[in-house]
């Protein structure tokens, strides 16, 4: 028989950037009935996030604190001509710490897992066995709404956690091996220590299509570890993902095709960097923005986190125009150079392109000089982000 419930906030979806916006209102706002609703068993699902030093705040970073499970004072790229040290702070966080951290610091109430939602507005989630759950207002922060309304390229990888008989020798991350054979794009190995016989290895490319071969790249990860001379076991923990890299679209749209008049976080929200894909430090962000609020309504939020995400959208339109140069400008097995040359530049302009904070000066930097595209394709790209 349906039942209907009663709480304040409802969050649906249990990813990273949900279950960032339920443990800061808790924080925040103790009296506050949250739920937090996921169809899978855990929170989080099976992921490792990563993020840069520079990329958050001290309010993110107090926020982030209990769930960052490895830290790393600098890190590495490799690339056929060029590599270089980054004396700049490297996170990541696992999302088995992430479920641990939510588990101890909500009542058990608040955590609806295992629980598929069929629909939700702006004050109600409708569960697949036909309960109704009102709330003071709902955030839905399930995923990417349609991506078709976004023109787009991909960051795609699979990812293996390896024990090592014997240690691996890596001292710190590297963010970016692509002295490997380039192949659908632009591609790398990413490296994570997290012991002195236990790594990440995640093969990854930047390709024009989100087609992922799995046991193409599971071969790879195993080729790369030979060629490194590791002695690997069977993996500890495997993660695959298909990323949007974002040129253009059209962001009202993309919006509302999650939902009219429902606030969004996360992906749905189109709130991760447009070039790197990555998204713990918008989800850090949106959620210290929402537990800032006096005013948790439906119709509230909607406009906050609305207004944060088209603000966002606006504001990273020079990296939007950087990804149509690396997909339409370059070819595909010839994309690393772009990136080869962006980490000959500066590392505080590094840091501030990672945050996407990017100042004028370094937007000028970036652009300056013979681009290592083709010059008649790089103007092509650039009129149609000017578009």
């Amino acid at each position: 028989m349906a039942t209907i419930n009663k709480c304040d906030l409802a969050i649906v979806g249990g990813g990273l950037s949900g279950a960032l916006i339920a443990l800061a209102v808790a924080a925040r706002h103790p009296q506050c009935d949250v739920r937090l609703i996921e169809g899978d068993d855990t929170i989080g699902g099976r992921h490792v996030w990563s993020f840069f030093g520079a990329d958050v705040g001290e309010a993110e970073r107090a926020l982030l604190a209990p769930i960052v499970d490895h830290a790393w004072p600098s890190y590495d790229v490799r690339f056929p001509s060029h590599a270089r040290t980054l004396a700049q702070s490297y996170y990541s966080v696992r999302s088995d710490r992430l479920d641990a951290h939510v588990r101890a610091a909500l009542p058990r109430r608040a955590i609806m897992t295992g629980r598929q939602v069929v629909a939700c507005s702006a004050t109600a989630v409708i569960l697949a066995e036909g309960d109704r759950l009102n709330a003071g207002a709902v955030i839905d922060a399930r995923g990417p709404a349609d991506l078709s309304l976004l023109d787009c390229g991909w960051q795609k990888f699979v990812g293996h956690e390896l024990p090592v008989a014997g240690g691996h020798g890596i001292e710190r991350p590297l963010v970016m091996d692509a002295t490997v054979v380039q192949d659908d794009g632009y591609r790398f190995v990413y490296l994570l220590p997290f012991s002195d016989d236990r790594l990440l290895v995640e093969d990854t490319y930047y390709s024009d299509t989100p087609a992922l071969d799995r046991a193409l790249l599971t071969r790879r990860i195993g080729d790369y570890a030979a060629a490194r001379g590791w002695q690997v076991g069977e993996p500890l923990h495997r993660e695959q993902g298909v990323l949007p890299v974002v040129m253009g679209g059209d962001f009202a749209r993309y919006w509302r095709s999650g939902g009219a008049k429902v606030a969004k976080a996360g992906a749905r929200a189109g709130l991760f960097h447009p070039t790197t894909g990555y998204s713990l430090p918008d989800a850090a962000r949106l959620a210290t923005l929402i537990a800032a609020q006096r005013d948790l309504s439906g119709a509230a939020l909607h406009d906050v986190t609305h207004d944060h995400a088209a603000r966002a959208w606006a504001a990273r339109r020079f990296y939007r125009m950087l990804d149509l140069m690396l997909f339409k400008a370059a070819d595909p097995d010839q994309r690393y150079r772009v990136l080869e040359r962006f980490y000959r530049l500066s590392p505080s302009l590094v840091a501030r392109f990672y945050a996407a904070r990017s100042t004028a000066f370094d937007k000028l930097r970036v652009l300056s000089g013979r681009p290592p595209v083709p010059i008649g394709r790089a103007i092509t790209a650039l009129a149609g982000a000017a578009a």
